[in-house]
């Protein structure tokens, strides 16, 4: 059989190709870039090795870049690659503790963290966060100089606040999140409104956050997408205070629902504290797209456990290029140009959720621990696509897509059975190829089936060009709902 094969030449390889990747390695110059240079060059000679094996099988009903590798791979890479030096730590760093884990893990959580930013704010871990409730300001300080400058909008206050949270698993965390307040007071009804402008904060570099560079300013890695199209430059401009959540968390748990929705529900909390003018009584909507989608489709949904005092005020969440489906997404997004965003994906969900962490196999610890890919901001994430490394390499199963741990992380990702605590909108590229429009469907579908209002918007166009074709719609219908208009329930003008 062909994987028979394939397993077989492996094996008989494995020793040399050892040998050769151990001396490459044991021989390069120290340092991050020759360290990539080492891993990316140890990459291709397993992918020489190992050519076909990934598809070599398929059995399931599965496209052919799920299929399952034949079962030796996993002993044949790691035959071929040694393991990667993991520093030893005399304690664990209190963001990398794994609660009844042995401490090799632990380790080795650490060593696939963010590098600091240099920043204390964003980088200390309090020692008292266990003693401290949800919201709760650890730290504040102003930043409207960089804000305003950055933003070139009219802005009367910048802040940046430190709250006490819950990390994935509900142990003691923190978030940051900047708190923004026009000019003027508000002349509309009532108190004045709130948006909650979740930036797309696709990265794992801890200068990376809308909070960096709301502080610091821009960057050659800021992405462009925190500043256009100008959400929180005309929510401003409209009257409204708003609230720019870093919602990756102090991990950079890139693509990780619960951490995401506690930060910006426990930011929300610390922002009223903070302001009680501005930020206490007034109606909150908010807004995300790709990867601050995944942020407020959370919130949406979990805020009615994990903060219900709040939920009497949210009146709209718009969520667009929301990556809602991640078992479509692994057949969307593996071994192809989506490669090196979905990787990225996995490493950050896994820095919140450990259990991930025993999949990977040597070649994907000498990755994940290089200080070049476990820092990586959008505008150098995507390249890595270019490799069309499939994740069946880099795993210590033959089949992860379909392993009990995966399984698990699909189901909790997917929050099926949460209804979210708001009016939804929706809205999705219709030529999308990444993040098929078809889970967005499902999605409205199931918060239709669950009793939300939900609308569903198709724009013509895919990720990158939606945002921007999808804008002044999705602006008009967050004003309405912020002026206490409620939306016509898309899900009773859609034939079901």
């Amino acid at each position: 059989m062909p994987g028979q094969a394939v397993g077989q030449r492996g094996a008989r390889t494995g020793a040399g190709a050892r040998r050769t990747v151990t001396a490459f390695i044991g021989s390069r110059p120290r340092g991050a870039v020759a360290d990539l240079t080492a891993a990316l060059a140890t990459l291709t000679l397993v992918l020489t090795m190992v050519a076909g094996a990934v598809v070599g099988s398929t059995a399931r009903a599965d496209p052919p870049n799920l299929a399952p590798a034949p079962a030796q791979l996993p002993s044949d890479l790691d035959a071929a690659i040694p393991p990667p030096p993991i520093p030893h730590l005399r304690s664990i760093p209190a963001r990398s503790v794994i609660h009844g884990a042995d401490h090799e893990l632990q380790e080795f959580r650490e060593a696939v963290m963010p590098s600091p930013s240099g920043d204390p704010f964003f980088d200390d871990w309090p020692g008292d966060l266990a003693a401290r409730h949800p919201g709760e300001i650890l730290a504040s300080r102003d930043v409207t100089r960089v804000a305003t400058v950055l933003l070139k909008a009219r802005i009367g206050s910048a802040r940046q606040i430190k709250v006490a949270s819950r990390d994935a698993q509900g142990h003691p965390s923190f978030a940051t999140a900047t708190v923004l307040v026009p000019p003027t007071a508000w002349s509309g009804p009532g108190a004045r409104p709130v948006l909650v402008n979740n930036l797309p904060i696709v990265a794992l570099g801890a200068r990376c956050t809308a909070g960096w560079m709301l502080s610091h300013g821009e960057t050659p890695d800021t992405n462009s997408t925190d500043i256009r199209p100008p959400v929180t430059q005309d929510a401003l401009a409209r009257g409204y205070a708003v609230l720019v959540p870093d919602h990756t968390g102090p991990r950079m748990a890139y693509a990780e629902p619960y951490v995401a929705a506690h930060a910006v529900l426990d930011s929300l909390r610390g922002a009223a504290r903070l302001d009680t003018d501005d930020f206490a009584r007034g109606p909150v909507a908010m807004i995300g797209y790709s990867g601050g989608a995944v942020a407020t489709n959370a919130t949406a949904k979990l805020a009615t456990a994990y903060a219900p005092e709040l939920v009497p005020r949210f009146v709209g969440a718009a969520i667009g290029g929301v990556p809602a489906d991640y078992r479509v997404l692994a057949s969307s997004m593996n071994a192809n140009l989506g490669t090196g965003v979905f990787h990225a994906a996995i490493l950050g969900i896994a820095r919140e959720r450990p259990e991930l962490l025993p999949m990977a196999n040597d070649l994907a610890r000498w990755l994940s621990i290089n200080p070049v890919l476990k820092n990586l901001c959008t505008s150098t994430m995507g390249y890595f696509g270019m490799t069309f490394v499939p994740t069946q390499v880099l795993s210590t199963s033959p089949d992860p897509f379909h392993s009990p741990v995966a399984e698990r992380i699909y189901t909790i990702t997917a929050m099926a059975d949460d209804a979210a605590a708001m009016p939804v909108y929706i809205y999705h590229g219709a030529q999308e190829w990444w993040i098929p429009a078809s889970q967005a469907r499902s999605l409205f579908d199931e918060q239709c089936r669950l009793g939300v209002n939900a609308t569903y918007r198709d724009y013509p166009g895919e990720h990158m060009t939606t945002v921007f074709v999808a804008f002044e719609d999705t602006m008009r219908w967050l004003d309405a709902r912020l002026a206490g208009r409620p939306p016509a329930d898309g899900c009773r003008q859609t034939p079901r």
